[in-house]
């Protein structure tokens, strides 16, 4: 017989709400392992549940997601070839060095039209200018900023990659880009990493590789942009966190290219990367909850959306005209 004291786990544990919501979460989760679940199916999923059931283990959300990112973008590169990636990487260069320019200094202006607050604002601006997620986890502890700086800053530009997956294949289409100029585009005015390749994947293969490394190529840029804010903000005895997987990434490529045992597996090993992509897709879904998008308010989603447009239609001409 339990005592008093394990009763209320006995009914927690027993308690058919929690139980069906972890039961549907873990369904889902395997769900995105099989091919049948699309990226933006993957995220529409993640959302749905988010609003509607909860995510029964948020604590864990953004650890799972930044690392299997990163494995999964490791992954990636074995399906890539090194010299078609550094001529993609080269092309995209001077559009990487302009678009982030144009981005900071846009993102710096409207900030301060919209009197929002200055960290919170550049925050906004680093993750749309290099790569999202990933370049607000790097340069928050750089600028110091607080807890809801960042995730009004992480919030808004999940907000938009969201929407970004789901509309940016339809106007490729739309304007019959080829895939050339679809992944260039996506890899420049995509906040994140993981939205990049869930849309460049649905358009194609060559689409892929051309915005999977454009898109590590500009992530490198957090390097010289988190220096850059310990001198803006005056922040002294912070460290500056590099991308390491990107050199995972590299040696993958070098790998697949150079090394033919490689190459007789890489198919499979892309296959799960990209399995993993869209389980991360989900996952950033399942973590977009209504107090996540209560709390990021209509002014930093004004300045992110302003930006995204900005950036979206300078890259779109551009490669319209050059590619």
């Amino acid at each position: 017989m339990p005592t008093k004291e394990q009763e209320p786990n006995r009914k927690k544990i027993l308690d058919k709400s929690i139980t069906t919501r972890e039961l549907i979460f873990l369904v889902a989760f395997v769900l995105c392992l099989s091919p049948f679940i699309t990226p933006p199916i993957a995220l529409l999923m993640g959302l749905i549940i988010a609003q509607f059931i909860g995510h029964p283990y948020l604590h864990l959300n953004h650890k799972a997601t930044h690392l299997l990112l990163q494995i999964s973008v490791v992954g990636l590169g074995f399906g890539m070839n090194v010299e078609s990636a550094l001529k993609a990487g080269q092309n995209g260069l001077i559009f990487t060095i302009i678009s982030i320019i144009v981005t900071l200094t846009a993102g710096y202006f409207l900030g301060k039209a919209l009197k929002i607050d200055k960290k919170t604002s550049y925050l906004i601006g680093a993750g749309t200018a290099i790569c999202g997620g990933s370049a607000i986890a790097a340069i928050s502890p750089v600028i110091k900023a607080e807890e809801k700086q960042i995730s009004i800053a992480l919030g808004t530009i999940f907000i938009l990659n969201s929407i970004a997956l789901l509309l940016f294949p339809f106007i490729g289409h739309y304007l019959n880009l080829s895939q050339t100029q679809f992944g260039m585009w996506c890899a420049i005015a995509i906040h994140d990493t993981s939205s990049v390749v869930g849309a460049a994947s649905k358009y194609g293969p060559q689409a892929l590789e051309i915005a999977t490394t454009v898109k590590l190529a500009r992530a490198l840029w957090i390097i010289p942009i988190a220096f850059l804010s310990t001198f803006i903000f005056k922040s002294k005895g912070t460290k500056v966190k590099i991308p390491y997987f990107i050199g995972l990434f590299v040696l993958a490529m070098i790998a697949n290219t150079y090394l033919p045992f490689v190459q007789e597996i890489s198919s499979y090993l892309t296959s799960i990367a990209k399995s993993g992509l869209t389980l991360t897709l989900f996952l950033i879904g399942c973590g977009l909850s209504k107090e996540v998008l209560s709390a990021v308010g209509y002014k930093p989603l004004a300045q992110g959306i302003a930006l995204w447009i900005l950036i979206s239609s300078m890259a779109l001409w551009a490669v319209i005209r050059l590619f």
